[in-house]
């Protein structure tokens, strides 16, 4: 493969919360949203967007995730002052924020490892609408595949053979 044009995600059959990701012949497993896929995404529901979504940029722990510069996609380190504003009255609804913030946040740089690769979606960044959802990325899983809290997650081995795959016009669409 030269690269990706799209991916598609959808749900398990019989686990809303679990998918299947096709990067062209290949499928991969992946986590969703533990409300599983919704048309109507709202700030706070667990679920992962029913959309077409391109991929904007990406974050990575360089001390963690070696290998993440390979992609043609922007990618930015994450330092210990990034944050993502989860507040839909705030000026900075929906974008990176440097913390310690004001306003409720993310903290990007995470214990769990769950951002050591982390490509951000354009979901509800231009236009942002207030109360549609934030901070909906493409990032790793949790072992098990536990659900996330709307976005699409996949083990690391799976984002280092997907990431020199990727670029700004890669769409990832989640489908039923």
């Amino acid at each position: 493969m030269r690269g990706l044009s799209c991916l598609v995600v959808r749900a398990r059959p019989g686990n809303q919360s679990q998918g299947l990701l096709q990067a062209g012949s290949l499928i991969f497993r992946c986590a969703l949203g533990r409300g599983g896929i919704s048309a109507n995404k709202r700030e706070g529901d667990g679920a992962t967007p029913l959309a077409a979504m391109r991929l904007v940029s990406g974050y990575f722990r360089d001390d963690h995730f070696a290998g993440a510069r390979r992609t043609r996609l922007r990618m930015a380190l994450i330092g210990p002052k990034l944050g993502w504003c989860e507040v839909p009255d705030d000026r900075n609804y929906n974008r990176p924020v440097e913390i310690p913030y004001g306003a409720s946040h993310e903290r990007m740089r995470r214990d769990d490892r769950l951002y050591d690769a982390c490509l951000v979606l354009d979901w509800n960044i231009r236009p942002r609408r207030r109360g549609c959802g934030s901070a909906i990325f493409f990032h790793l899983a949790r072992e098990g595949f536990t659900p996330t809290q709307g976005c699409v997650a996949v083990t690391a081995q799976t984002m280092r053979r997907l990431l020199p795959l990727l670029s700004s016009r890669t769409v990832l669409k989640v489908v039923r």
